[in-house]
């Protein structure tokens, strides 16, 4: 892919008449002439865009405005989609990141503490758990889109684990809501705040809210507005991780406050100038489970890239050493968390070219973040670049890849079922006792992997689905992520 896909982006922003294109975004083709350029949208009306702050945000740049969680701003001017500009209570103005924020309304789920958006069964179970207080509750999407399900703890004495009930939020032919038929509210807080003084058929009353708010702050799109140059002076290395593919990994911090992982670039391993203009737009991708990008460091050798840190690093060790206590329901979280993460880069018309379990890493809350992507159109290896080198990824291409060098989503897609063959064998090398050469030869002539034991039938069928022989056979990511959540939702 190379973002030629970025014209793509750009239209997705251009539709969006808010938005006002960066200079960054505008692809050699598509550049005007300064006296052509559309100016600024005017300030929209402060009764349509008032947010309430899900997180703290402290100011990094003087042009920031600082965010104080639950407070109220007002959204001036959306610049791009993840950086706006907005006023506080007191007149200051300042660009602050959109996933920080909420439309301050009362039927916004999100402005409530109960809500955790886009979280897996498994994961709620793991959130609820961990409090184990009686009545412990969360609020998330369910499978079925726009629907919402109630996930609830309670100590029902034959369990020490305690036992969680997953109620799925109705809605009846008037379009109000229940849990209980009997009881119907025109909004899901009324509903909620109704639950919390009555259990009226729940296992338990909704005592206690369990969110995600504060626990974990998700990162933003670079550390500031249009800022993807980083000075080497406000980085401190505090020390090495280990040895990526282009060089050392160092953990560090961002002007001694923000922990970050440090990627040295080795001289001659990289075509850094085409990376530094691709950085600027790998930037804008930003999503809860892909591992941000927040710049570059290019003022001394060897480069510099800046991202997230994942404290429970790289995903396939972390499968290994884990081998043997990870339960069938984690395995399928963590494809849904790649699946989710790939879904997005499909949607935006962008290809990994390189997915596996050596290529996602995981943070302190056990979410599972896609590293690297799009990284290997940047390798100066002959090794890894020709498909007969022994660091070409043989093992999760499929046969367009190893015979033609011709990469697409779908290409990506067959990779992902590698990946799922990864995580439900809990680390193992797929097609271990072959060579590279072998795997062409058995994968051309209709050879595929074989079905963990950890997977179910139903899960395997997802994996087999992947290696269907031509790219147009294989499903989207979209409707995997689908298949997968049903799979999960059904226990």
């Amino acid at each position: 892919m190379r973002l030629d896909n970025r014209e793509e982006l750009m239209d997705e922003y251009s539709r969006q008449p808010s938005y006002d294109i960066p200079d960054m975004y505008r692809s050699q083709k598509s550049k005007l002439p300064s006296s052509k350029r559309k100016p600024p949208p005017p300030p929209l009306s402060e009764e349509e865009i008032r947010v309430i702050a899900l997180y703290d945000f402290p100011a990094k740049e003087p042009r920031d405005l600082t965010l104080r969680r639950a407070e109220e701003y007002i959204i001036l001017q959306k610049y791009d989609p993840h950086w706006w500009k907005a006023r506080d209570q007191h007149g200051k103005e300042g660009f602050i990141p959109s996933n920080y924020v909420t439309k301050n309304m009362l039927t916004n789920l999100e402005a409530y503490e109960w809500y955790c958006k886009k979280i897996s069964r498994h994961q709620a179970e793991l959130l609820l758990r961990k409090e184990s207080k009686e009545g412990a509750f969360v609020v998330r999407d369910s499978s079925q889109k726009g629907a919402y399900t109630v996930s609830v703890y309670s100590q029902d004495g034959l369990s020490n684990n305690g036992d969680i009930r997953h109620y799925q939020i109705k809605r009846n032919s008037l379009g109000l809501y229940y849990l209980a038929e009997k009881h119907l509210f025109k909004s899901i807080p009324e509903l909620i705040q109704y639950h919390q003084h009555n259990a009226a058929g729940l296992v338990t009353r909704l005592r206690y809210p369990v969110g995600l708010m504060g626990n974990c702050l998700p990162a933003t799109a670079g550390f500031s507005y249009e800022k993807w140059e980083i000075h080497p002076s406000e980085l401190t290395f505090m020390k090495e991780l280990g040895s990526g593919q282009f060089g050392v990994v160092h953990l560090g911090k961002w002007r001694t406050v923000v922990k970050v992982a440090i990627k040295a670039i080795n001289e001659g391993a990289m075509s850094e100038d085409d990376f530094i203009e691709e950085a600027k737009v790998m930037m804008k991708l930003s999503h809860p489970k892909l591992v941000q990008l927040y710049g570059v460091c290019i003022k001394e050798k060897p480069l510099f890239i800046v991202t997230e840190f994942m404290v429970n690093g790289c995903l396939l060790t972390y499968l290994q050493q884990r081998k043997g206590r990870l339960r069938k329901g984690s395995l399928l979280s963590i494809c849904q968390d790649v699946c989710e993460g790939m879904e997005y880069l499909e949607r935006n018309g962008f290809i990994h070219r390189d997915l596996a379990a050596r290529n996602c890493l995981v943070n302190e809350m056990q979410i599972v973040k896609i590293s690297d992507f799009g990284m290997t159109r940047y390798v100066q290896d002959d090794e890894y670049i020709s498909s007969l080198g022994t660091k070409f990824p043989i093992k999760w291409s499929p046969p367009e890849v190893f015979h033609f060098r011709k990469y697409s989503s779908k290409s990506d897609v067959w990779s992902f079922g590698v990946l799922m063959w990864e995580v439900f064998t809990e680390g193992k090398m797929p097609f271990e006792r072959r060579s590279n050469s072998e795997v062409v030869e058995e994968i051309s002539k209709g050879f595929r992997l074989y079905r963990p034991y950890q997977a179910s039938q139903a899960v395997f069928e997802v994996m087999y689905s992947c290696w269907h022989e031509k790219p147009e056979g294989r499903p989207s990511f979209a409707a995997l992520r689908q298949t997968i959540t049903d799979i999960a939702e059904t226990g």
